[in-house]
């Protein structure tokens, strides 16, 4: 070999070396950054809306009193079953009993008066009579004055006797509404139910029942077969609810059980209305509605207000490809190229998403390959409880950056990144996927 030769293959040799330390030089100035990895995969997926609210039984009746009297008698305890019908409490009847005495004297006084009124008018009637009959035979036995006067007498013992029958019909009212006010004296179950609310003691005095006085109201009965709970919805989470949609319960008196109901009611108007709110304070105030949802067979022991939390079921999507919560983040669009992809799908899907002019941010993960981050924008579907659905951007095996959150949302196009250790409930590490 020539010495010419040799010494060019020297300075190669050199060259690549060199470059190949350069490179080393460069890499190692590289500070990666520690990222957790997931690998994208198909889930089952449920789309929830959590609140809070409490139990109620779906016919609670309020037992108020219609008449004013002290409780002579009482017959029921809170939390006793109680049939339709059945008496719960008397009151004092003795105004009542003197009432409905009074009014059938006044019954009797009116019929009284009726009879001495129909008397006068078949008297009146038979005079009138008798005048005619002598007109008819001779007008000149009796003057026309007479003969008037005879009809008019008829006529005003007919009005008085009219006045006397309508005299009865109001004296038996009064007796029909004197004996009401004393059947209101004992008041009854209206439903077969159990007593769940008791505010009155034997001795102490009914007061009529108003709406806006509480203080009226002696005894609640409730059907408790059919048991609702009813909870307060933000505005923003009321459209995606549906009549009949699936829904879990839990209650805080009954922190280790589940239970189960469906959608019955979706308020059509909130429970704070819009007049109702002040000009300063009307945006800052949350609007919410109320749900009703019906348990599916309650157990014997729920009562009425116990504290519930309801999850509700809006969406399912099962097999949807999904990625973690946290490894969703915006980017500006400017700043984002549609990354090659070997499934033309999922290509086009990204270029369209990249291509889209609405809106001057983009959604999308990050996608580790060959120990760098690359965004990709992806377009999400229903929200599970920690992962989104995937509906288009990226495919099953595809390996996202999804954690720590600062390492998301500082993380910018091209980054080098170092997969850090997963570690389990126990402290053991695990694998992760690249």
């Amino acid at each position: 070999m020539k010495r010419k030769t040799k010494i060019a293959i020297g300075v190669t040799v050199v060259a690549v070396i060199s470059a190949a330390l350069i490179a080393a030089i460069a890499s190692r100035g590289e500070t990666a950054v520690g990222v957790r990895a997931a690998a994208v995969d198909t889930l089952d997926l449920e789309s929830r809306v959590r609140a809070s609210g409490w139990i109620q039984p779906r016919v609670a009746v309020d037992v108020q009193s219609d008449i004013l009297g002290r409780v002579t008698s009482l017959l029921v305890r809170e939390g006793e079953a109680v049939s339709k019908g059945q008496v719960l409490l008397r009151i004092d009847p003795t105004r009542y009993e003197a009432l409905v005495a009074r009014a059938r004297a006044g019954v009797s006084e009116a019929l009284a008066r009726e009879a001495q009124a129909r008397a006068s008018l078949i008297q009146a009637e038979q005079a009138l009579n008798r005048a005619r009959e002598v007109r008819t035979q001779d007008s000149l036995l009796i003057s026309g004055q007479e003969f008037e006067d005879a009809e008019t007498q008829a006529q005003v013992q007919q009005a008085l006797h009219e006045a006397a029958t309508h005299g009865v019909a109001i004296a038996r009212a009064a007796l029909r509404e004197a004996e009401d006010e004393l059947a209101k004296s004992v008041i009854r179950s209206p439903i077969d139910g159990v007593v769940t609310r008791l505010n009155i003691e034997e001795g102490e005095t009914a007061i009529v029942g108003t709406m806006n006085n509480p203080g009226s109201l002696l005894l609640t009965v409730s059907d408790l077969s059919v048991m609702e709970a009813v909870v307060r919805v933000d505005e923003t989470d009321v459209p995606s609810i549906s009549i009949g949609d699936s829904t879990v319960l839990t209650l805080d008196a009954f922190s280790r059980q589940r239970f189960h109901g469906r959608v019955t009611e979706i308020g059509h108007s909130s429970t704070l209305p819009p007049e109702s709110r002040g000009a300063v304070n009307q945006q800052s105030q949350a609007v919410d509605f109320e749900i009703v949802v019906t348990l599916t067979n309650p157990p014997p022991h729920l009562r009425p207000d116990l504290s519930a939390t309801a999850e509700v079921i809006t969406d399912r999507r099962p097999g949807a490809l999904a990625i973690p919560i946290i490894a969703l983040t915006v980017r500006e669009r400017e700043s984002v190229e549609a990354l090659e992809s070997e499934q033309d799908e999922v290509r086009d899907a990204a270029s369209d998403l990249v291509g889209d002019p609405d809106g001057d941010d983009v959604e999308g993960v990050f996608v580790i390959r060959e120990g760098r981050a690359h965004f990709i924008p992806v377009d999400v579907g229903i929200t599970g409880r920690e992962h989104f659905e995937v509906v288009s951007g990226l495919a099953v095996g595809d390996s996202v950056v999804a954690g720590p959150y600062e390492a998301v949302r500082a993380l910018n196009d091209g980054d080098a990144v170092r997969v850090l250790p997963m570690t389990d409930a126990a402290g053991q590490t695990t694998e992760t996927s690249e």
